[in-house]
């Protein structure tokens, strides 16, 4: 069964009830398109690289006002609406990067906490330590939907392509991929990882991004786009600022693109042996 999807991108600040007023704007728009999946970035709720200032205000999950207006949302439209992650406040004093799926009524269908942590250092400086202040998941997740079997993931873990191949194994027919990526790595490597994990799997992607620079000084990339399994951009944002796309995506498309690249069922499992190289006086025999 087909249905229409929104991917909704941002560019959120320090304040979460500013951006939850700004999702909610955003996801009206999305709704009154007919989309009636509708997915946000990561972080909707709050960018805010003062860790001392940013669990000032954040909140657990049964205070979350990203978490309520989602619900609310959810239910006002009658859609599925999916927080593409927000911080959440731990018991343990540190941090979720949580995404959330309500369903038409409001109910959590679904949570993931993002598994991979960025902990990298770039060219241009930026340096990032989400392990340090983030709890990171470790349960990947494949959710039945009416209208897709879906899987789950978050910004950097769109690097990790044995995650994305263990869910299609289980299923999954709608990967979704909600980020925050850096304008440096996005300008070099967001659309072709988007497009590899599509086209590998066989799989639809969808990808709501944070765009455009933001009130803690950082830049993000933008570009939120949704890609078929052959690989195609069926929509496509700008690089910075609001926005909302949408496209049709008919499940009947993963399987047409599975009997043309079987690669799933071709798949075989196997060794890997490390062997010398080259050795003093020759080549190894």
């Amino acid at each position: 069964m087909s249905f229409k999807a929104a991917a909704v991108q941002m560019c959120s600040g320090v304040d979460p009830v500013k951006n939850a007023a700004a999702m909610a704007r955003l996801v009206r728009e999305a709704a009154g398109q007919g989309a009636t999946y509708v997915q946000t970035p990561e972080m909707t709720g709050m960018l805010q690289r003062d860790r001392t200032a940013a669990r000032a205000v954040l909140a657990d999950e049964a205070h979350d006002i990203i978490v309520k207006t989602g619900s609310e949302l959810a239910a006002e439209f009658g859609i599925h609406m999916h927080v593409g992650s927000t911080a959440i406040a731990l018991a343990d004093g540190k941090i979720a990067n949580r995404g959330f799926l309500f369903g038409p009524d409001g109910r959590i269908l679904n949570r993931y906490d993002k598994i991979h942590m960025f902990d990298v250092d770039l060219d241009n400086g930026e340096s990032w330590r989400e392990s340090a202040a983030y709890t990171a998941g470790s349960e990947a997740r494949v959710l039945s939907l009416p209208f897709a079997e879906m899987g789950f993931a978050i910004c950097y873990d769109v690097r990790f392509p044995a995650l994305f191949r263990a869910q299609a194994m289980a299923g999954a027919e709608v990967m979704t991929v909600p980020a925050a990526f850096t304008k440096q790595t996005g300008e070099a490597h967001w659309e072709i990882l988007l497009r590899a994990r599509a086209i590998e799997n066989g799989v639809f992607v969808i990808a709501a991004a944070q765009g455009g620079r933001h009130e803690d000084g950082r830049e993000t990339f933008g570009h939120s786009m949704m890609i078929d399994p052959w690989g195609t951009v069926l929509a496509s944002a700008g690089a910075a600022g609001e926005a909302v796309i949408v496209a049709e995506i008919d499940p009947a498309a993963v399987k047409a693109a599975h009997d043309k690249i079987p690669n799933l069922r071709n798949g075989r499992e196997f060794s890997v042996e490390k062997i010398a190289g080259a050795v003093a006086g020759g080549v190894a025999a």
